[in-house]
């Protein structure tokens, strides 16, 4: 069988070589088609995505390279994966008792009154019994005392500054005044 000169090789043994690494490289390309495609299908989501992933592997070699660069770093079966270890991590910390203080996140447990990570108030003591209350309960729980309205821990009563009768000062009365205690002279 004659086949035609590539290059212009004349050479049979020539010849046949530089078919054979032409016909590698067609099956290089077609495998790396292939590839691309199978890649997407397990990265991307969007068939219209993985289609478009595809036909960018058209172009020989540059296309998947370039789809290399772009593609998303994780596949997606390893994106459902970590996400449902973190929901049963979770479930699990709210299984041992443990919450987050809302507001360090520091982990506190349910019968705590105060964080020990930031000092914030997380509950209010019951007044007979002393164990921790839920803001929204109505009677505790523990003792089955009602819990009413917390009453405001007292606050000290200031002193009010006396003020002199309403006067309105003249500018030879003002001046006659001594000044206050404290306070230099002007002359």
């Amino acid at each position: 069988m004659f086949l035609p000169a590539v290059f212009g090789i004349k050479s049979s043994g020539l010849n046949l070589a530089a078919n054979l690494v032409i016909l590698f490289l067609v099956v290089v390309w077609l495998a790396l088609i292939y590839w691309t495609y199978a890649d997407a299908r397990r990265r991307i989501a969007d068939p219209m995505l993985v289609g478009c992933a595809t036909a960018a592997s058209l172009f020989p070699f540059v296309g998947t390279i370039v789809y290399m660069i772009v593609r998303p770093p994780e596949y997606m079966e390893d994106v459902r994966e970590r996400e449902l270890e973190m929901q049963t991590a979770e479930a699990r910390l709210t299984q041992l008792g443990y919450q987050l203080c809302p507001h360090c996140d520091a982990e506190v447990e349910k019968d705590f009154l105060r964080c020990p990570n930031c000092l914030r108030k997380l509950k209010d003591p019951c007044r007979t019994c002393g164990k921790p209350l839920d803001p929204n309960w109505k009677i505790c729980p523990f003792c089955e005392s009602e819990v009413g309205s917390l009453a405001p821990a007292p606050r000290r009563a200031r002193r009010r500054r006396e003020t002199p009768p309403a006067t309105a000062p003249t500018a030879a009365s003002s001046s006659a005044e001594p000044p206050a205690a404290g306070q230099p002279q002007i002359t």
